[in-house]
């Protein structure tokens, strides 16, 4: 069989868009910011391809009017839900097993009052609200920081971009829900 450029042009074009699938398969499961490396182990990609890919990515779910998209913060990526649609993932988040009523309560709690002592928090939430922040800090939706017998308790970068709020909406979120 001779290979002719068409031919070789149909292998790269296949060739990319399994490389396309594979990493949108990767943004899609993984549902946080990778770094390069992150995205290079789990893809078996090099950069530059991955760098090819996510612009490609971008410009698919932009023609297609998709509701999603590939955010990219401080050369981090991930594939996340455009923000007007926030509210009906946060309806379905908050309806999840992922949070307990009691993790939920907790958490909101040290949204609301941050920066807040944990023994504040233990007082208002009882002891089973340890677990909870041991599994926020986990999960690196909150910041501890140890001030003398306790640990102050801040909301955390991840926090924001875990439930794709602003910092600035957070406060008036509350205020809608309450």
């Amino acid at each position: 069989m001779v290979m002719t450029s068409k031919t070789l042009k149909e292998i790269d074009e296949a060739r990319e868009k399994q490389d396309l699938k594979k990493l949108e398969a990767v943004f899609f499961v993984s549902g946080r910011f990778l770094n390069m490396q992150e995205l290079i182990s789990l893809s078996d990609l090099n950069p530059i391809i991955i760098n090819e890919l996510i612009d490609k990515l971008k410009d698919k779910y932009e023609k297609q009017e998709s509701a999603m998209e590939i955010v990219e913060k401080n050369s981090l990526w991930k594939m996340d839900v455009r923000q007007e649609y926030s509210g009906i993932i946060n309806k379905l988040a908050t309806g999840s097993a992922e949070f307990s009523k009691a993790e939920q309560e907790t958490l909101a709690i040290i949204a609301f009052k941050q920066p807040i002592k944990q023994s504040v928090v233990i007082k208002i939430r009882g002891n089973k609200a340890y677990e909870h922040v041991k599994k926020f800090a986990e999960l690196g939706l909150i910041k501890k920081k140890k001030i003398g017998h306790t640990h102050e308790l801040n909301l955390s970068d991840d926090f924001y971009d875990y439930f794709n709020v602003a910092d600035s909406e957070l406060g008036q979120r509350f205020k809608e829900e309450v």
